[in-house]
């Protein structure tokens, strides 16, 4: 099972996400504000294989944690939001969220949502050792980008989304077929994730080779990877 981290200041959460996922079978730590949260994301000793974090938190906000351990590290989070957070789904996303949970939360939901998360981060165990694409390669197992000669950290999400364009590279993906095959659930109308996830995983691609644009949109069907240029 996987070892998580909880970062959650509300006491009666923080014991209920700990009892809950510790039923599941995972290995919880726990932070209960902002400057323990930091401290435990910084200590290479933790290796998380994926953090719930709660976006407000004393002392260090938790949208100031997401971005600074995005500068370091690309492993799955999960955020607890308020209703009343200032910030949208799309801007949760955009920080680098993998997912998110609004509070108050029904604790399955949360635990279904962790699941899935920990599967897509996980090297699927039918996939080929390296996925090419003209210069572009994904060693699933790794986790590891590279284009161009320069490596592009992924979030988990934009990773399984790669590697779905980069195993049928010839095929168009709609948003909803995105969804459904990355997030392995149905598509219920509401594609801001998809955007917002395909947006992040397309800047970060041109930054590391603006000429190419990589993943190119069909107007009116999808996406699919851009053809490699002949040399």
């Amino acid at each position: 099972m996987a070892h998580l981290l909880v970062i959650e200041d509300s006491p009666d959460v923080h014991a209920l996400l700990r009892e809950t996922l510790q039923a599941e079978g995972h290995t919880v730590t726990g932070a209960h504000d902002g400057i323990e949260g930091r401290r435990l994301l910084a200590d290479p000793q933790l290796d998380a294989d994926l953090v719930v974090l709660d976006l407000m938190l004393p002392h260090v906000d938790g949208s100031v944690l997401l971005a600074e351990l995005r500068r370091t590290s690309q492993v799955p989070v999960v955020v607890l939001s308020a209703k009343d957070a200032v910030f949208t789904k799309v801007d949760l996303l955009r920080l680098g969220a993998d997912d998110y949970v609004t509070k108050p939360f029904d604790l399955t939901e949360l635990t279904a949502r962790v699941e899935a998360l920990l599967r897509r981060s996980a090297p699927a165990a039918a996939a080929p050792a390296v996925l090419t694409h003209g210069d572009l390669t994904l060693e699933p197992a790794s986790a590891r980008v590279v284009l161009a000669g320069q490596e592009v950290p992924l979030t988990a999400t934009e990773l399984r989304i790669l590697q779905l364009l980069l195993q049928r590279p010839g095929q168009v993906f709609s948003r909803p077929r995105i969804y459904e095959e990355v997030w392995e659930e149905p598509f219920v109308g509401d594609d801001a994730a998809v955007k917002t996830h395909l947006s992040n995983l397309r800047a970060k691609l041109r930054e590391a080779a603006p000429e190419q644009d990589v993943v190119e949109t069909v107007w009116g069907l999808g996406y699919r990877l851009r053809a490699p240029k002949v040399p």
